[in-house]
């Protein structure tokens, strides 16, 4: 294989620049005619001659098309090319595509539009045309047609002549002249190599919040981000393998290719804190989607607001899954079916009777079934309530159906079911669990001994589950009960983040809100730093209901230089993670190991100020308890910092306990032996905090290094 140049010469160059500025001065005048059309649908629409219901949604789909087109941001509109061999060619090419359908599908949208636009694709983060009916200016990087441009290679083509990669300067908002570079790999002559302009993008400095990775994604990224929306899958990334990239990627795949089936549940994002929420909040509306809901687990359960706290051991019981069991007992223990009296219903001058043994019977059928606990006490009504009819109709024949709603809805019928199966609510039933040993006894019994029983009782009981102080634990076993009283309304995909540190109990909440969805599971085991975290995928992926996920390992890192990589794989040696070592594409990077003697404040300045002479974001990371006092030294020193969600400075003072998901080109970490002690599971957090550098690290201590 040969090493073509990066570009044509440079009078070539100069006029394939013209022509390119040219073609991307045709789509922002495309695009501005696309965002005045359709906000010009949406008037027409309002006058539509339609019923009410047809109106009401013809409007509703013109509304949201205007403004996501109004709201998107700016920015370079395409950033490849694709330039395929003839048609014939073409027309025999695969796609990759992960089953035959798709891939017969993908292979005749490859051809038909190659030969529509002459053979040339310009890639870009979403579809341009000057008309519906003409050939696209820019295709859409999720089309089946775009695949090429992520999967051809030169021992595959793919029916790919040229591929040809745009270079923009950094921070363009679109305007032509930010087109600086192009390189053109002639795939078909089998030409192959790393491309300098990928290189320049991934390690370009992070300032601001997450950017796409449309432009960068990698074969193995890609196959990740095209799964079908049926199949769930878990991603085991090693830090700076873009897992959370592939997991945002995704979701707009999946939100470009099944509109319509994830219009009606919705699409659901979930991260560890609001810290990491907010840094990732911008891609997916880069990539053209917005309205999609980014939460936490603590956002989607949350019916109280959290005032009171656990300690650790208590804690820790309250995400354990055996707290399923608990709960279940607790509930219905309120059910039972010793019905002492037969059940007699007034109808007029008559009485209708049910006998003690039929109710009985009624109730035990129920349990058996096992359905959701309010839709129980229905069929408890329902079938007390089909026994008197069948003796109505025996008697006088069918009767109208006004005559059964009054039986449903009688005083008699009524007391019946709230003896056999309460009304009840979900933070009843937990605050009696917390604040009486008997209940807790007869409900735990088994499963928990008596000392984790006593430390799951509230030390103060309030005089009503309305006066609680609920803690962060006990809403999630307050979801628990909400959902065995009635499963709550389910999305039609869910990515979940940093999953390594989901409890049982959260697993078990998301659970119940993807109970007929498919779910995209990313973390790294050997990140987990909560007391709960996994220790292995099969284990969470059953609590998630999931346990059928392929398990897909991503090892090599773009993010993190090859240096970084190399002393974090010193850490991960010892932290029992049954994860393989990460390697890294970039041979660049620098760490620094720094021994104060004597001044640490002093060593983390000199260090920051060094920083500030590069490019760049910092990001100065310290065990949670010393993080202000290297607030306040940096601020003596007269050094401005933000918080991780301020905008401004570029230097951000956090704790370690915040890093997570965060990314900085340069990372001063101080004192690692702190870090790792803070904690059970320090060691790992360290981890976390080492891998966020993406060029430069600095580790400065006094004490000896934990690695």
């Amino acid at each position: 294989m040969t090493s073509p140049e990066p570009a044509p010469p440079a009078p070539r160059l100069q006029e394939a620049l013209a022509a390119e500025r040219a073609h991307h001065d045709a789509c922002r005048a495309a695009l501005a005619a696309m965002v005045d059309g359709a906000q010009e649908q949406v008037v027409t629409g309002e006058d539509v001659s339609a019923s009410g219901a047809d109106a009401e949604v013809l409007g509703y789909r013109l509304r949201s098309r205007a403004k996501a087109l109004r709201e998107l941001p700016e920015g370079p509109l395409f950033f490849g090319r694709l330039d395929f061999e003839t048609t014939a060619t073409t027309a025999t090419t695969t796609t990759a595509a992960p089953t035959a359908a798709t891939a017969t599908a993908a292979t005749a949208a490859t051809a038909a539009a190659a030969e529509a636009v002459d053979q040339t694709l310009h890639i870009g983060r979403l579809r341009i045309s000057e008309h519906p009916a003409t050939p696209p200016l820019v295709v859409d990087w999720r089309a089946p047609v775009s695949r090429a441009f992520y999967q051809a290679g030169a021992r595959d083509p793919q029916g790919v002549a040229v591929r040809r990669r745009f270079g923009w300067a950094p921070g363009s908002r679109g305007d032509s002249a930010d087109l600086t570079g192009l390189e053109d790999e002639h795939l078909a002559r089998g030409e192959s190599r790393t491309s300098e302009i990928v290189a320049r993008e991934i390690e370009r400095p992070r300032v601001g919040p997450m950017r796409d990775i449309a432009a960068t994604i990698q074969p193995e990224q890609d196959d990740l981000v095209r799964e079908d929306l049926d199949v769930s899958v878990c991603v085991q990334g090693a830090p700076g393998t873009g897992k959370t990239a592939v997991g945002l990627h995704r979701a707009a795949y999946l939100l470009y290719t099944h509109p319509q089936r994830l219009q009606r549940g919705g699409l659901l994002i979930l991260g560890p804190n609001p810290t990491f929420l907010s840094y990732i909040a911008e891609v997916l509306p880069a990539l053209g989607e917005t309205g999609v809901r980014q939460s936490t687990v603590a956002g989607e359960i949350a019916r109280h607001p959290v005032t009171g706290a656990d300690d650790e051991r208590t804690a820790r019981l309250k995400h354990d899954a055996r707290m399923a069991e608990v709960l279940r007992r607790a509930l219905y223990a309120r059910v039972t079916d010793d019905v002492a009296d037969s059940l007699s219903v007034p109808d007029g001058s008559y009485r209708w009777r049910v006998g003690a043994g039929e109710l009985a019977r009624i109730v035990a059928d129920v349990r058996a079934e096992e359905p959701p606990y309010a839709l129980g006490r229905e069929r408890v009504r329902a079938r007390a309530v089909r026994l008197i009819l069948q003796q109505c109709e025996r008697r006088a024949g069918p009767p109208p159906a006004s005559w059964v709603r009054g039986i449903e809805r009688s005083r008699a019928m009524s007391a019946y079911v709230d003896a056999v199966w309460p009304r009840v609510r979900p933070e009843e039933v937990v605050a009696e669990l917390l604040t009486d040993p008997a209940a807790l006894a007869d409900a735990a019994d088994g499963l928990l001994d008596g000392e984790e029983q006593k430390a799951l009782l509230w030390a103060r009981p309030p005089r009503s589950y309305r006066s609680a102080r609920w803690s962060a634990a006990d809403l999630l076993l307050v979801d628990e009960v909400a959902g065995l009283i009635e499963r709550p309304e389910g999305y039609g995909h869910v990515v979940i983040d940093e999953a390594q540190d989901l409890s049982p109990m959260e697993c078990r909440a998301i659970a119940r809100r993807a109970s007929f969805a498919s779910l995209t599971v990313l973390g790294d085991l050997a990140q987990g730093t909560t007391p709960w975290a996994a220790r292995s995928w099969p284990e969470l992926l059953r609590h998630l209901g999931r346990p059928e996920a392929a398990v897909v390992p991503l090892t090599t890192g773009f993010r993190v230089p090859e240096k970084v990589v190399a002393l974090t794989n010193r850490l991960l040696a010892g932290l029992d993670a049954g994860v393989p070592p990460a390697r890294s594409l970039r041979g660049d990077g620098e760490v620094r190991l720094r021994e104060a003697a004597g001044d640490l404040l002093g060593t983390v300045v000199a260090a920051v100020r060094e920083a500030l002479t590069r490019e760049g974001a910092i990001g100065v990371i310290a065990a949670d308890a010393e993080t202000e006092r290297v607030r306040q030294a940096l601020a003596a020193a007269g050094i401005e910092t933000a918080g991780p969600q301020e905008p401004g400075p570029r230097v951000t003072v956090l704790p370690a306990g915040l890093a997570k998901g965060l990314e900085y080109d340069h990372v001063v970490a101080v004192e690692p032996a702190a870090i790792a002690e803070a904690e059970e599971r320090g060691r790992n957090r360290l981890y976390v905090v080492l891998t966020r550098a993406v060029s430069r690290l600095d580790v400065v201590h006094e004490r000896p290094l934990p690695f």
